[in-house]
Formats: C-alpha cells, sequence, structure tokens
C-alpha cells in the first residue's frame, strides 16, 4: 500500500500488522463473552424444561396433566425465551458491537452439540412414549442443563483466555 508515493517502513508495517492482529484479538474476545447470567439460567433452565414438556405431550394418554395443557406449556415456555433471547441478543449487540456466535467454539464441540442435543431432548419424549418410564426425560434434562452449564464455561474461558 501506498500513500502519497511513500512507502511505509518495515517498523511501521510490522507495526500496523500488529496493531491490525490485537483490533482481530479484541473482536474474538467480544464475540467468545458468554451470554448474560440471566440469559444462561434461561437458557439452562429451558434446556432442562423441554423435554419433560414435551414427553408430556408425546404421552400416549394424559401424564400428570392433560396434553393440551402440556402443549400450551411448550407453547409458553417457547415463547417465553424466544422473546428472552432476542432481547439479550439485541441488549448484547447494543453493548459490544457484536453478536454472540457459536463459531468462535472448536467445530469439534459445536458440531455434536448442534446434531446431538436436539436428537437427547426430543428423542427421550419417544422413548418415553414407547416405553411409559420417565426417567428418559429426567436424563436428557439433566444432560440439557449440564450442555448449557458447559458452554457457557468454555465460552468464560474462552473469554479469559482472548481477554
Amino acid at each position: 500500500m501506498e500513500t502519497n508515493g511513500v512507502r511505509p517502513t518495515p517498523e511501521q508495517a510490522h507495526s500496523a500488522l500488529a496493531d491490525t492482529e490485537r483490533i482481530r484479538a479484541s473482536a474474538a474476545a467480544l464475540s467468545a463473552t458468554p451470554w448474560p447470567n440471566w440469559f444462561f439460567v434461561t437458557l439452562t433452565l429451558y434446556a432442562a424444561a423441554l423435554p419433560i414438556v414435551y414427553g408430556g405431550a408425546m404421552a400416549d394418554e394424559d401424564w400428570l396433566l392433560p396434553g393440551s395443557a402440556w402443549m400450551g406449556i411448550m407453547v409458553a415456555i417457547t415463547a417465553v425465551y424466544g422473546a428472552l433471547f432476542a432481547v439479550a441478543a439485541k441488549t448484547w449487540r447494543g453493548k459490544t458491537g457484536v453478536a454472540l456466535r457459536l463459531d468462535v467454539l472448536p467445530r469439534r464441540a459445536t458440531v455434536p452439540l448442534m446434531v446431538g442435543l436436539p436428537s437427547i431432548l426430543v428423542g427421550a419424549a419417544f422413548a418415553f412414549r414407547f416405553t411409559g418410564w420417565p426417567g428418559w426425560l429426567i436424563a436428557a434434562s439433566v444432560i440439557g442443563a449440564a450442555t448449557s452449564v458447559g458452554f457457557h464455561l468454555a465460552f468464560v474461558r474462552l473469554h479469559r483466555k482472548t481477554s
């Protein structure tokens, strides 16, 4: 790059590259910052409740509540979660200027999450429907909550490492 016909010295070029790398690392740190704690708790509760509510909605006969009640609860918690997700994302973007992203975590962790967790959360409801044993739903709830906590801690660790 030439500026007014004058080339930068090697020291100036190295300094500019170092500044660029520092800015890139700062943006990565902001992107890796964990969700606000209130949303982390919301996400964990949603991941824990989803298998139980879905299992109740899918049960052959009424299990603890009528099927329509389970569907109402499912719609309500999903709507509340979606609204809180939108608030958290908008607030975070306004505060930091960047959106939170999963792509800053290693793919070896995020790809199994994107495939495995929905399979476990929904699969437990099918297993419950066919066996009638609620242990499937409880196990899926525990796995969902543990996954939420694990990814939150991974984001916290990544943020500390890049800051």
